[in-house]
């Protein structure tokens, strides 16, 4: 007997196969297996997501001469993935207006998308089993914690309410104890449950990972616990996958495509550092993993906890009072473990320093003092290079990108000019390239001359046993080789750094105990960008850095964090002085409702790339002016607000012409209707020159 099988498969973005194919197969494939499928002249990898009884009635051809419906190739002897998985994928295709077979497959791992069924199943033979878990009083291993009063009310919150849950705690309050002991709790409760725990930054999960496996692995066995980012190759990708989705893993950690991780007895989500905009894909589908976490919680009955000391204004919003509207549950943690205090927050004003000063006086005596009595100062500065541009006087030349619309940055260290977007690189030249001068100077600072500086304004400085002071630098150029981030990251724990200079990278989720002052050299850059989410970002990074600083209780009252700005009055600076998250955030959210901005409106960008800015604005437009043909068919039509095509911020990326348009409602039902019915308009329009085009649905930069 024949069955027909609704197949979904890899398909380019925007093409017109974006919906589940039909093939034959003479045995009974539940929905979730996974196959192997001709697909032209090629045999691909697809998920069966439905199956039929009969030829399906509406195929094309089916009322008179039979279509010839090709049978799949095999089926490689996985465990079907789950409904609620599919759920999942089928939801973010939808919102994300993505095509299903597109989301589906990027979610499962690279290699098993290319290996057939006797490859598989010889992965399967090699998967291990777990270990015999290692005999321990478990209720000791919980107890033997201390913890705060404030932990342990949110981990009782946690275990009596639904949620899902908020977790606003200041940094040091112990966010990280209260993860592992509700997932202890529900390991323990279910022998079969599984725990996701997801991080922002690859750099991050180690940190975490030690600190799992510490807790569990001596409860459950060394294959309890997996990892899973872009920074594994595709063999260890493939095996924490396997892990995963046979249950052998109990605990997996990653960043946001760890959210997609198939994970059939999944019975706890955490979302560390909920605000970090890199749970927003860029690529792709641009899904947000924070969210999509919270929409899986509801599908496979899991507990949902998303964890910040800055949570993002939306998250805060939906956690406000349930009387008022809120979704969230808002556990508050406001205490610092051991009774330490958070860092008290100075502003240098840098008006009334002297010009071109890098580094005030008196927050250079500052970092002095710190190094003198034994303890660690860090340095933030969240631009990467020697300086962002070279320059002629005599001419105006500027180190501009041949191919981009921005400046090839300075690196001394190896005396190039590089640009940070397309990898263009050269040589510094001897000379001005437009009249020949050769005395050509920097604009600006980055990390490496901040390095540089800091050595000579320190150089008479001693440590507590006369050597001379240590420096260290920690960003993208000095941790691209493997190894180097953990091992620059050992040296700052050891006591083997003095003074810590690096970007965003140390400003967040680093746990430095002896950093006793953290300095924030040239913030005001975001005060007054365009960008509405910027002073969210600022506050947050800022609030995040001086989180490094003071951890140990026994710093008392020493730890600082000192700002240098011109614009010391600044809203911003002056809540960061009181640490006010709160009432920065309603604040800016009584600015957002005004003006209708997230979370009170909801918008998507469709940005279009092209040959030059000119197709690609037409293209915009072209879709735009047919938008208007949707009015009947789209509830809430008169909700939504296009917006003429601009060029973006950086215009031109590798020779690229950028452009977007934004379409915004203050009805996510009436977008969502609208992008669905004009995708199919986008996809049917042509322009010369278009290279692509993509929806960004609530994007992060506008």
């Amino acid at each position: 007997m024949m069955h027909w099988l609704s197949v979904v498969v890899q398909t380019p973005a925007h093409s017109n196969v974006a919906g589940p194919l039909t093939y034959r197969s003479e045995v009974v494939l539940p929905p979730g297996t996974l196959v192997r499928v001709p697909l032209g002249t090629r045999e691909v990898m697809g998920v069966v997501w439905a199956l039929f009884p009969e030829i399906p009635p509406e195929l094309p051809g089916t009322g008179g001469k039979p279509l010839d419906i090709k049978c799949i190739t095999a089926e490689l002897g996985i465990t079907p993935l789950s409904k609620a998985w599919r759920q999942l994928i089928s939801f973010t295709a939808s919102y994300y207006q993505r095509s299903l077979g597109e989301v589906a497959l990027s979610a499962l791992p690279p290699q098993l998308r290319t290996l057939n069924a006797s490859q598989v199943e010889r992965r399967l033979k090699r998967t291990k089993l777990p270990d015999a878990p290692v005999p321990v009083d478990k209720q000791n291993a919980v107890n033997k914690i201390a913890l705060s009063a404030e932990q342990t009310l949110a981990i009782d919150q946690v275990g009596t309410k639904n949620g899902p849950f908020l977790l606003f705690g200041a940094t040091g309050s112990g966010k990280t104890e209260v993860y592992l002991q509700v997932a202890l709790q529900v390991l323990q409760s279910d022998p079969s449950a599984q725990v996701l725990m997801m991080v922002p930054e690859i750099n991050l999960t180690p940190q975490l990972e030690e600190r799992v496996r510490e807790r569990f692995c001596r409860l459950y066995g060394d294959e309890a616990v997996v990892s899973m980012h872009s920074g594994m190759t595709n063999p260890q990708r493939l095996k924490s996958w396997l892990a995963a989705h046979s249950g052998t893993a109990r605990i997996v950690l990653g960043t946001r495509m760890a959210v997609f991780a198939s994970m059939p007895n999944l019975k706890l989500i955490v979302v560390d550092e909920e605000h970090d905009p890199s749970y927003k894909s860029q690529d792709g589908a641009r899904y947000s993993a924070r969210d999509l976490a919270v929409y899986r919680g509801k599908l496979d009955n899991a507990k949902v906890i998303l964890g910040s000391a800055t949570p993002s204004f939306e998250s805060w919003y939906h956690s406000r009072p349930a009387g008022e509207g809120g979704r969230y549950q808002r556990l508050i943690m406001a205490e610092r473990i051991g009774g330490g205090v958070l860092p008290k927050v100075l502003t240098v004003n840098m008006e009334h320093q002297p010009k071109k000063t890098v580094l005030s006086p008196p927050l250079l005596a500052a970092i002095a003092e710190r190094i003198a009595r034994g303890e660690q100062a860090m340095v933030f500065l969240n631009r990467r290079g020697y300086a962002p541009v070279l320059h002629c006087g005599d001419c105006g030349w500027k180190s501009e990108c041949p191919h981009c619309s921005a400046y090839r940055v300075f690196h001394k260290i190896d005396r190039t000019l590089r640009c940070h977007h397309c990898g263009f690189t050269q040589r510094v030249p001897r000379a001005c390239p437009a009249c020949g001068n050769t005395d050509i100077s920097t604009i600006g600072r980055g990390t490496e001359q901040l390095e540089e500086h800091l050595a000579d304004l320190l150089s008479g400085v001693t440590r507590p046993d006369g050597s001379p002071v240590r420096i260290a630098r920690i960003d993208a150029d000095s941790t691209k080789f493997k190894g180097a981030l953990q091992q620059q990251l050992a040296q700052v724990h050891a006591g083997e750094v003095d003074v810590l200079v690096g970007t965003q990278m140390i400003a967040k989720g680093h746990d430095f105990r002896n950093i006793t002052l953290v300095a924030a050299v040239n913030p005001d850059g975001a005060l007054f960008s365009s960008d509405f989410r910027a002073p969210e970002r600022l506050f947050s990074l800022l609030m995040q850095a001086a989180g490094r600083a003071g951890r140990e209780a026994a710093q008392g009252g020493r730890s600082e964090m000192w700002i240098q700005t011109h614009h010391p009055l600044h809203p911003l600076y002056l809540a960061l002085k009181k640490h006010d998250y709160p009432g920065f955030a309603a604040e800016q959210l009584k600015e957002r409702e005004m003006a209708t901005l997230a979370p009170f409106g909801y918008s998507a960008l469709v940005r279009s790339e092209a040959r030059t800015q000119e197709a690609a604005q037409a293209f915009l437009t072209a879709a735009s002016a047919q938008a208007a043909g949707l009015a009947d068919v789209v509830e809430g039509f008169e909700h939504i607000i296009l917006y003429p095509a601009v060029p973006m911020t950086m215009q031109r990326v590798a020779n690229v012409e950028r452009a977007q348009m934004l379409v915004e409602s203050h009805s996510r039902k009436a977008l969502q209707q609208f992008l669905s019915r004009w995708h199919e308009v986008l996809r049917t329009t042509k322009q010369k020159g278009l290279i692509r085009w993509a929806v960004d649905v609530d994007p992060l930069v506008i």
